[in-house]
C-alpha cells in the first residue's frame, strides 16, 4: 500500500508533518520500537512506530533518522502520547533525509495502525498474486507451456518478492535458481539451494505426502538458518486420489517463507500456482511417451529372444529420438530398478521414479538427462540409456572407426567394417559388453564408461532413505556398456544380476554396478542362510567365545590382517602394534581354529566367513 492510501485513512488519526513528496511510497510491512538504534530488527519499506521513549535530547533525532533511512524505511509516525506534539529537532531531521513523518493523535492506538497496514498489505499482496496466476494462465492458454514452471516463478520473484523452486523427490531443481547447473542467464540468477538442503526438503516433502493432509495448506521445514513452506505439486491422474502413490513421481514447490500465517485468501492462490505447475509436470510426462514405448518394444523383443539384427533395427529408430543429430550409433546402457512395498507392486511407481532419478545431470549428463527410455515389466522398472559411441583404437585398419563400426552396431552399412574380434572383451554372457576406455576429461554425469552405481545412489540416496514408507526398498543394478544389438540381452540380464546383488545388501535403498558381478560379491548374496550360519559359525564361533572372555581382540586383528594382504607390518602398523603382539594373536587363531594362515585356502575361508557374518 502506499503512504497517501494511509494517510487518506480518517480512522487513523494520521497527521503529515514533513515528505509530502514521498507519499508515494509503498509500504510493505509495520514496526513498532523504542529503541535508540533499530537498524538490526528492519528490513526496507516498513512505517516504523514509535512512542519517542528513546528522545532526551535535541541532538538525539539526527542519528535515530540516520538509522531508518539506511534501512530503507517507507515512513516515520511518532506518537503524541508521551511528549505531546512531535519534538521540532525530530521534523527537521526527518526533512533533511527526505523521509515522510506523521504524528499520530494520542487517542489511536498503535495496534489499530499496525493491523489496518497489515491487512490492506495482506489484501494487496493476495490482488498481487492473483494478477500473477491470472497472467501465467493466460500465458498458457495462448501459448502451451509458458515457458514452463520457470516463468511463474520468476513473477513469484518480482512481484512478490518470494523466492521459490520447483524440486522433485529426489530433490532435483526443475525449476528456479541452480534448475540449470552453470547457467548464467537472467531466468537462471539466484542462489540455489545447496545439495543437503535439497535432500532435506525432499524427504520432508516423501514423509508428509504419505498420509493425508487437510486441503493444500504447506508443510514447513527449517533448515540452514532459513523457513520453508512445501506445497504439493498433484496432477488430475486417479493415482492421486490414493494417498502416498503419486508422490513417487510428484513435484513440489518450495517457497522460502514461513506460511503458517498466510491468509486463507492467500494459500488458495498457491493452490492455483501448483495446479499450473502440475500442467507443465504432466506435459513433460507426456512427452515421455514415446520414449516409454520404445523402451518397451525393445524389451519385449529381448524377451522373446528376436534376432539381433530385428532388435539392430529397433534401435536404429530409437537413436534418433533418444539422441537426435547424434550422427553416428550410441552406445547403450541398462538399469533394472525394483520397489518392493505393498502399494508398489506394478512397476508403474518404480519407472516413475527410476525416471526421476535417471533425469538428475547430476548422475546421466545434462546432454542425456532427458532422453532416457524407461519402461516396466511386472514389479521392475528398465531403463534404455543411450551414451554417444566412442571412436575405436585402430588395429592397423587405417584410422580410427566409430560407434557405427562396431561389431553388430545398430546402424552399421556392412558387417564387413566391424572392428577385429580382439577389439571385443566377450562377458559371461556371450555378449559384446566391453568396458569403454578412460575418460581423458571427467566432468559432470557419466563418463564414456556409461553410468556409475554409486553415482547414482550418491544422488537419491539420502531423501529416498528418510521419505519412503515403512517397508519399502528401493534396488537397482547398472549393467556395462555395449556397442551393439546382440550385447543388449546380456546387458538386460547383467543389470537384473546387479540388481538382485544390491537387493541382499542391508537399507532402503541399494544399488549394485556390473562391476561387482566379477567378484565372490556376487555369489555372497546367494548362499543360503543355513549354509551361511553353518559356515561362518564353524570358523568364527571359537574367537568370538575367546574374545566375549578375554577381550582379546582377535576377531578384530583376523579383519585387518587380510585387508592388509596377509602383510605383517602393514597389519601391525594400521593396529598400532609391534609385530611380536600381532604373530602372538594370529598364533592364537591358528590354535583356537586349527587352521593356518600361511595357506592360500584357509585365508580365503576367513575372508568369506567375515564376508558372510
Amino acid at each position: 500500500m502506499r503512504l497517501r492510501a494511509l494517510l487518506e485513512t480518517g480512522s487513523l488519526g494520521l497527521r503529515l508533518l514533513t515528505g509530502e513528496e514521498e507519499l508515494d511510497r509503498g509500504v510493505r510491512g509495520v514496526m513498532t520500537t523504542d529503541l535508540r538504534d533499530p537498524g538490526r530488527y528492519l528490513s526496507g519499506d516498513e512505517l516504523v512506530l514509535t512512542g519517542l521513549a528513546w528522545y532526551r535530547a535535541p541532538e538525539d533525532a539526527g542519528p535515530f533518522v540516520a538509522v531508518l533511512t539506511k534501512a530503507g524505511v517507507a515512513g516515520l509516525a511518532a506518537g503524541e502520547a508521551e511528549l505531546g506534539l512531535v519534538p521540532e529537532p525530530l521534523v527537521r531531521a526527518c526533512a533533511e533525509h527526505g523521509l515522510p513523518l506523521f504524528a499520530v493523535t494520542e487517542d489511536v492506538a498503535f495496534a489499530t495502525v499496525t493491523e489496518h497496514v497489515l491487512r490492506q498489505v495482506s489484501q494487496e499482496r493476495a490482488g498481487d498474486l492473483a494478477a500473477v496466476v491470472d497472467r501465467h494462465r493466460r500465458m498458457m492458454s495462448g501459448g502451451g507451456a509458458g515457458g514452463g514452471p520457470d516463468v511463474v516463478l520468476d513473477l513469484l520473484g518480482s512481484d512478490l518478492d518470494l523466492r521459490a523452486w520447483v524440486l522433485s523427490v529426489t530433490g532435483r531443481t526443475v525449476a528456479g535458481p541452480g534448475a540449470v547447473p552453470g547457467a548464467e542467464s537472467a531466468e537462471a540468477k539466484g542462489r540455489p539451494l545447496p545439495d543437503d538442503v535439497r535432500s532435506r526438503l525432499a524427504a520432508a516433502h516423501l514423509t508428509t505426502v504419505r498420509t493425508p493432509s487437510s486441503g493444500h495448506r504447506s508443510h514447513l521445514l527449517t533448515t540452514g538458518g532459513a523457513t520453508y513452506s512445501l506445497f504439493p505439486v498433484r496432477g488430475a491422474g486417479p493415482t492421486d486420489e490414493v494417498p502416498g502413490r503419486a508422490a513417487l513421481s510428484d513435484w513440489f514447490l518450495v517457497v522460502e517463507d514461513d506460511a503458517r500465517d498466510w491468509p486463507e485468501e492467500r494459500l488458495d492462490l498457491l493452490h492455483g500456482i501448483t495446479q499450473l505447475i502440475a500442467v507443465e509436470r504432466e506435459r513433460r510426462d507426456a512427452a515421455r511417451t514415446v520414449r516409454r514405448r520404445l523402451a518397451t518394444e525393445v524389451l519385449e523383443l529381448l524377451h522373446t529372444a528376436a534376432p539381433p539384427a530385428e532388435i539392430a533395427a529397433r534401435l536404429r529408430v530409437a537413436a534418433p529420438v533418444l539422441l537426435p543429430g547424434l550422427g553416428s550409433a550410441p552406445q547403450w546402457q541398462v538399469v533394472v530398478a525394483r520397489l518392493d512395498g505393498v502399494r508398489y507392486e506394478d512397476g508403474r511407481e518404480c519407472r516413475s521414479l527410476l525416471e526421476e532419478i535417471l533425469l538428475d545431470p547430476r548422475t546421466t549428463g545434462a546432454d542425456t538427462a532427458d532422453r532416457v527410455a524407461v519402461t516396466h515389466s511386472g514389479g521392475e522398472a528398465v531403463a534404455l540409456v543411450p551414451l554417444p559411441a566412442l571412436p575405436q583404437r585402430d588395429h592397423g585398419t587405417g584410422g580410427t572407426a566409430d560407434g557405427a563400426d562396431a561389431p553388430d552396431a545398430p546402424n552399421a552399412p556392412d558387417a564387413s567394417r566391424a572392428a577385429p574380434a580382439a577389439d571385443v572383451e566377450e562377458s559371461a554372457y556371450g555378449t559384446d559388453a566391453a568396458p569403454a576406455p578412460p575418460d581423458p576429461t571427467p566432468g559432470p554425469g557419466p563418463g564414456p564408461g556409461g553410468l556409475d552405481a554409486g553415482t547414482l545412489l550418491a544422488a537419491v540416496r539420502e531423501p529416498l532413505e528418510r521419505g519412503l514408507p515403512e517397508g519399502t526398498r528401493l534396488t537397482f543394478g547398472v549393467s556395462a556398456t555395449v556397442r551393439s544389438a546382440s550385447g543388449l540381452h546380456g546387458a538386460l540380464e547383467e543389470a537384473r544380476h546387479a540388481r538382485r546383488v544390491a537387493a541382499a545388501r542391508d537399507g532402503r535403498v541399494c544399488a549394485a554396478g556390473h562391476e561387482e558381478l566379477a567378484s565372490h560379491v556376487l555369489l555372497l548374496p546367494f548362499v543360503p542362510d543355513d549354509v551361511r550360519r553353518a559356515f561362518t559359525a564353524r570358523l568364527l564361533a571359537p574367537l568370538r567365545e575367546y574374545d566375549r572372555r578375554h577381550r582379546a581382540e582377535l576377531l578384530p586383528t583376523l579383519a585387518a590382517f587380510l585387508d592388509a594382504d596377509g602383510s605383517w607390518t602393514r597389519c601391525a602398523s594400521r593396529l598400532h602394534l609391534h609385530v611380536n603382539t600381532l604373530r602372538y594373536r594370529m598364533g592364537r587363531i591358528e590354535q583356537l581354529t586349527g587352521r593356518d594362515l600361511s595357506r592360500l585356502e584357509d585365508k580365503l575361508d576367513f575372508f568369506l566367513a567375515l564376508r558372510l557374518s
